[in-house]
């Protein structure tokens, strides 16, 4: 009898161990939709209201929860771009004196996500870069990125997103609402809006003037080649032979509130 009861204490004990572990499991799982919270997110920027419930949300949140939620390439994408862009809204609409020292602000851990509090730097080259060594020109990778980064960073990066993140400078391109659905579509239509607005092609000295962003993310692009790849892709040259590259310099004036519809 003894034997039986200790039997039964026993399947009941390994039952309910199961049980919580299952339900630990579950509880790991976020009813939220990132992608929609990050639209949502910068719709109200643009339309001027609160966020503040955003903000703490995306706060309390898990690496786990983001992690699952986040569970393809252009999910992750647009979500980070979309955060990148609606914090230096925030940040800067609130404190533009940040600015005067970009190198520290962009820098400094003033962004709180999953319980971890993280920079510009850490979002842009971490984790939308796959973890590139934000002064390697787009050809050296992190030797040591943390959980955080390692988790929540994109799996395969794409040149596109210097075209669509928004640093807050006059020359950076335009605020857009990325959803993941139509990442792609979106992508194209913003890079080649900017490349016609800020490149400029002599057909009679086979030079084209392009954006400083080629030249500190070279490598990202391809190098020199794949630069005018994309160059004769998007039209904006019409070969790539003998072509001459010349970068502008880069207006940083502070200018917010720089919104557009793709």
């Amino acid at each position: 009898m003894k034997l039986k009861i200790s039997f039964l204490v026993t399947m009941l004990a390994i039952f309910f161990m199961a049980k919580t572990e299952v339900q630990a499991q579950v509880d790991t799982q976020s009813d939220t939709d990132f992608n929609e919270l990050s639209e949502t997110f910068l719709q109200r920027i643009i339309d001027k209201k609160d966020t503040q419930d955003l903000q703490d949300l995306l706060a309390n949140t898990s690496i786990e929860e983001l992690d699952n939620a986040l569970d393809t390439n252009d999910k992750r994408l647009a979500f980070w771009i979309n955060i990148y862009n609606a914090y230096i809204q925030v940040i800067l609409q609130k404190n533009p004196e940040l600015y005067d020292d970009r190198g520290s602000f962009f820098k400094l851990e003033q962004i709180k996500i999953a319980g971890e509090m993280v920079s510009f730097a850490k979002i842009e080259h971490g984790l939308i870069r796959k973890s590139q060594w934000e002064y390697g020109l787009g050809y050296i990778r992190k030797w040591f990125p943390n959980k955080f980064e390692r988790k929540l960073r994109v799996n395969e990066p794409v040149f596109n997103v210097h075209f669509a993140l928004n640093c807050g400078a006059k020359d950076c391109p335009p605020v857009a609402i990325y959803q993941w659905e139509r990442l792609q579509e979106q992508f194209n239509i913003g890079t080649k809006r900017l490349l016609e607005k800020t490149s400029e092609y002599n057909s009679e000295t086979n030079v084209v003037k392009v954006t400083s962003l080629f030249s500190w993310f070279r490598g990202d692009f391809g190098g020199k080649g794949g630069i005018k790849k994309i160059l004769k892709e998007y039209e904006i040259i019409p070969s790539t032979k003998g072509v001459g590259i010349k970068y502008t310099n880069y207006d940083w004036t502070l200018d917010l509130d720089n919104f557009i519809e793709l």
